[in-house]
């Protein structure tokens, strides 16, 4: 589920010719971009009126001199076939023919490829991941949220201190992935002092797939990174969701829409959060009476994505693809 940019202007004829319609462009409440009339499948998905600065910043030059989206669109011109890493299952109906059509070349899935927890062993574990794992085996059952936002998480220091705060007011039990979190200012004063015996702050690298494999976890709160998304529902974690940028956002109402998880309150205006919502939205996920059916949905993926046999036949099909337009 790589969700296609809408770019009016450039595919607008390609859209019409594959679809016979007049495209148009609705703009509901809250939203920048709903879906249009013209896409033959039913969709609530849509971009919020915040996150307009984060698709704008997509058409501005960046350090190679070019915008990300005018690199997308000249490295999807110049190839034969356009992979995405999902699967029907977890599609709308039609999504792929769409696609095809939008581009004017095939697209297909390559399955979702879930993440595998037995390629690396307890003795492979370097002491940073020993540790980690070590406190987790100390933890009951579904008890610890895991946090982690990416490596590259814009966020500023009020972000991070009313995120330290609202998993402090959650009351849960947590284990914050965090890139410096001892650099001045970077979390509350007290913080690591208040919340320890039920939460980690950990600087370093973490074995991800591991960690949301372990049974102390119950819930995972993300950036709706597509990986770190596929990681968690193929492992069966309900999601608490804070996208921050591009596609973030469209992947978070999709997980929403299926009902494993919910994302984190923001104002509408600038995009900002507080303490509050954050411990709302980790309580209903991780400890409210919503947390069975979250779980129970997600769950459903898993058993959707961990299907093998479907897998391999996913990837015999690209294989058929890749030998066929090499």
């Amino acid at each position: 589920m790589r969700h296609v940019p809408y770019h009016p202007g450039r595919h607008e004829r390609h859209v019409r010719a594959a679809l016979g319609e007049r495209p148009v462009s609705p703009h509901g409440a809250g939203g920048l971009h709903p879906a249009p009339k013209w896409i033959p499948f039913p969709s609530t998905i849509a971009f919020r009126r915040r996150e307009f600065g984060w698709i704008a910043g997509a058409f501005k030059p960046n350090a190679s001199g070019l915008p990300d989206v005018e690199r997308f669109w000249r490295t999807e011109e110049q190839c034969r076939l356009i992979i995405n890493r999902s699967c029907h299952e977890l599609e709308p109906p039609q999504l792929f023919d769409f696609l095809t059509g939008l581009f004017r070349k095939p697209t297909v899935p390559a399955g979702i490829l879930p993440p595998t927890t037995n390629l690396v062993t307890d003795d492979d574990d370097d002491d940073d991941r020993s540790e980690v794992l070590q406190w987790l085996d100390g933890q009951p059952p579904k008890s610890v949220i895991y946090v982690a936002l990416g490596s590259e998480a814009p966020l500023s220091a009020n972000d991070l201190h009313e995120l330290a705060l609202g998993l402090e007011l959650a009351g849960v039990r947590f284990l914050w992935a965090i890139r410096s979190p001892t650099a001045g200012g970077v979390l509350p004063d007290g913080f690591e002092q208040r919340t320890r015996g039920r939460g980690v702050v950990w600087g370093r690298w973490v074995a991800q797939v591991r960690v949301l494999a372990h049974g102390a976890v119950g819930a995972f709160l993300t950036h709706c990174g597509w990986g770190s998304t596929i990681e968690g529902v193929a492992l069966g974690q309900p999601l608490v969701m804070l996208p921050l940028v591009v596609d973030q956002g469209i992947i978070a109402r999709a997980m929403a829409e299926r009902g494993v998880g919910v994302e984190i309150a923001r104002d509408e205006s600038d995009g900002s959060f507080d303490r509050d919502a954050v411990a709302a939205a980790v309580r209903r996920v991780a400890v409210g009476g919503e947390r069975e059916a979250f779980a129970s949905n997600a769950n459903r993926i898993k058993d959707v994505v961990g299907d093998q046999e479907r897998e391999e036949r996913y990837i015999d099909e690209l294989v058929g693809y890749l030998r066929r337009y090499s």
